[in-house]
């Protein structure tokens, strides 16, 4: 098992309604914001709901939401370029991944006077990073909490991992009030990527104590928002206990490390803007089969943690049940079970694989694996 250590950061509000408290909360770091929403917040009539607190707290601030379809680097720059000439004290990221890691790359590097691609082909920033708060819309988000952030190379569209300082993010607001716009079709697929992210955090090579507490009980708590309580004594609702498994799974992860689905989504969705939820969910089930070959107590632990399988199904029944339970809810809600469903050819998922090699994240999954493995997998996927 991997060293433990331990650092405080960031501070985590999560309730309904906390997004309300968002002006109070960003004047403890400064009087002038630059805001990265997600487009899609106005869509749905979120945004006044993360503006109207700043406005009535007499925050300034000023908004970025010229996006394409992700955190790519001429995004980045753009926001960059407006964050230095606006001379603003922090950053506040609310929406879904895409606007959470542009706020992050802004933030970290406000204060370089290097290139861009310096950092995103490897550099490390030498100067402090300005305060950063995060409203995550969505309830998985792993990388606010590391110093690394997922971006997409404008250049070659490939995924890379921009680094960054330790403690980036000085505060997460998740308010389980702003999920509720989701479809069902796109809370399942969260749902289910939120487990594969709490199951990859499990089995990782870098996993300690603390991750396994909070993935296990990050699983129960997504068992009950799925299935129900067995119990009436929780009472909490689907959107509330969702947002706390998230919120867990996310901090375990970040605590040990994503694998081979956070892996492969970050590629592929880089390469070709296919939903990460929807490849996570339909490379779930194949992960537990293949995790369940070397590391079958831990899969059976967390299958029944979530209450994927009978408490006296054990070894590898627990398996082939844990990984049928996720197809059973793949079909349920209709969703894609396949990748070819996603409209990506074999040739192309080839060229994410390459490109996953070169993140630092094979050297964390939960066995060695080679481009060759993780392609074979696709091809179990596809």
């Amino acid at each position: 098992m991997a060293d433990f250590i331990f650092r405080i950061s960031p501070n985590i509000v999560l309730g309904p309604y906390t997004v309300s408290r968002l002006g109070q909360y960003a004047r403890e770091w400064g009087s002038r914001y630059m805001v990265v929403l997600d487009p899609i917040l106005k869509e749905v009539n979120l945004a006044d709901k993360v503006l109207q607190p700043l406005i009535d707290r007499k925050v300034d601030f000023f908004v970025f939401n010229e996006f394409s379809e992700g955190a790519d680097t001429k995004t980045i720059d753009r926001a960059l370029t407006l964050a230095r000439d606006g001379h603003i004290h922090g950053i506040i990221a609310a929406g879904g991944s895409k606007a959470l890691h542009v706020g992050c790359a802004v933030a970290s590097l406000y204060n370089e006077n290097h290139d861009l691609y310096d950092f995103v082909d490897g550099a490390v920033p030498t100067t402090g990073a300005i305060p950063l708060i995060c409203v995550p819309t969505t309830m998985r988000e792993p990388f606010i909490y590391t110093s690394a952030t997922p971006v997409i190379d404008s250049r070659c569209h490939q995924a890379k991992m921009l680094k960054g300082q330790n403690g980036l993010c000085r505060l997460a607001l998740i308010d389980p009030n702003m999920t509720l716009t989701l479809t069902e079709n796109q809370n399942t697929a969260m749902s289910l990527e939120t487990l594969c992210l709490a199951f990859e955090s499990y089995v990782s090579q870098k996993a300690t104590f603390f991750s396994d507490m909070l993935i296990e009980k990050s699983a129960e708590l997504m068992g009950y928002a799925l299935d129900g309580a067995p119990s009436l004594e929780i009472t909490t609702p689907a959107e509330i206990l969702k947002s706390q498994s998230g919120c867990m799974a996310s901090l375990g992860a970040a605590s040990s490390s994503p694998g081979v689905g956070t892996l492969l989504s970050l590629c592929i969705n880089a390469r070709f803007k296919i939903s990460r939820s929807l490849i996570t969910s339909i490379l779930f089930p194949y992960i537990i089969e293949d995790t369940g070959k070397f590391k079958i107590d831990r899969v059976e632990k967390l299958a029944h943690s979530m209450h994927a399988v009978p408490a006296d199904v054990k070894g590898a029944e627990a398996v082939t049940g844990f990984a049928e339970n996720i197809r059973q809810r793949l079909a349920k809600t209709n969703l894609p079970a396949r990748l070819k469903d996603l409209s990506v050819s074999i040739e192309q998922l080839a060229l994410a694989v390459e490109d996953a090699g070169q993140l630092e994240i094979m050297t964390t999954l939960p066995r060695s694996m080679t481009t060759d493995d993780l392609f074979d997998l696709l091809k179990l996927a596809y």
